[in-house]
């Protein structure tokens, strides 16, 4: 028969085997995942714009980061037409995430109020600006001298017809019976200027943009100013509030611009989801956006003003939750 341990001596066996087992324990928790929640899942789609467009190019390569930070997310892009497009995916369910225009945002509140109501902002991204590319040898100066010319507008349910339709205004012209308006993406105006099928496009984008880029190279460029617009832009009221005065950089298009910089228009961009989308998720995703600034931005020189100190301000839309959670997680 074995005899039992001393007292003492049990004691002393068990508290042993109770540290044995707790160090082990740690050393499984240190090792494996196992003292954190998995990671969200699933599949979210991300709609950006047309193919030549930043949008997106920023789209690509966001979505290299996405992956690498969020293994068990499936994500998607989504080639649209542009801002108001985009808005519409969101509302159908089609995509659970968009790069959208504040002034396509405040356009989507007017037309389709109850749809808007639903949707959220992420974050501020960089600004687009408002280029107006003519040949250079056109007698263009101004968007009051486009009456009666072929003019690219960008496609239904872009934002870029959107401000146009509004630049028009402010020029004094009708957009319907003043200009020849081609409806058309970037994928598709230089080359119609180039073909002699345009007299001039309109583009809101960030800057550069490689199909400009691209197309300065084959064919004389040149940017017209739209500062003489903004008195009468901001005039047309609270729609117009989301436009500012902005200089296009000289180094935007070296060739083009010859050291000039060009007055013109900008609007902020905003990445956008809806009040559906988990919190985590949200979280998450907003902060692959800011923390890949720097890496994107050296492809996307427009991704390098992606900023923690800006991106909250996301006028017209309130913050998602989860989006919000991560600003506050981030102050010192």
């Amino acid at each position: 028969m074995v005899s039992a341990l001393p007292r003492t001596g049990g004691r002393r066996a068990l508290l042993a085997a109770a540290a044995a087992l707790a160090a082990l324990g740690l050393l499984l928790w240190w090792l494996l995942p196992l003292g954190s929640p998995p990671g969200p899942s699933g599949r979210v789609t991300l709609a950006t714009g047309v193919r030549s467009g930043v949008y997106a190019r920023y789209g690509e390569l966001l979505e290299h980061d996405l992956r690498k930070d969020l293994p068990r997310v499936d994500v998607r892009l989504m080639n649209t037409a542009g801002s108001l497009d985009n808005l519409g995916h969101l509302a159908s369910g089609r995509a659970q995430f968009a790069i959208a225009t504040a002034d396509a945002v405040a356009e989507k509140q007017r037309l389709a109020p109850r749809e808007a109501a639903r949707l959220r902002a992420c974050a501020r991204l960089y600004d687009d600006y408002i280029q107006l590319v003519v040949p250079k040898g056109s007698p263009v100066t101004s968007a009051k001298d486009l009456k009666k010319l072929r003019v690219g507008v960008g496609a239904d349910g872009s934002g870029v017809q959107l401000v146009t339709r509004r630049l028009m205004a402010a020029a004094g012209l009708d957009f319907e019976q003043d200009i020849e308006a081609v409806r058309v993406g970037i994928d598709q105006m230089p080359l119609l200027l180039e073909e002699g099928k345009l007299d001039a496009f309109f583009w809101s984008g960030g800057l550069p943009t490689s199909a400009l880029q691209e197309v300065a190279a084959r064919l004389p460029i040149r940017l017209v100013q739209l500062a003489d617009l903004i008195p009468a832009l901001h005039g047309q009221g609270g729609r117009a509030r989301y436009y500012r005065a902005a200089v296009m950089p000289a180094d935007a298009y070296p060739r083009v611009q010859k050291g000039q910089a060009v007055k013109t228009i900008a609007v902020a961009n905003l990445l956008v989801t809806t009040d559906r989308q988990d919190p985590v998720l949200t979280e998450a995703i907003t902060k692959t956006v800011i923390r890949s600034r720097d890496w994107i931005g050296h492809q996307v020189h427009a991704a390098q003003n992606v900023d923690l100190r800006t991106a909250v301000f996301t006028d017209p839309l309130p913050l998602h939750e989860g989006a919000r959670r991560y600003y506050l997680s981030e102050k010192p």
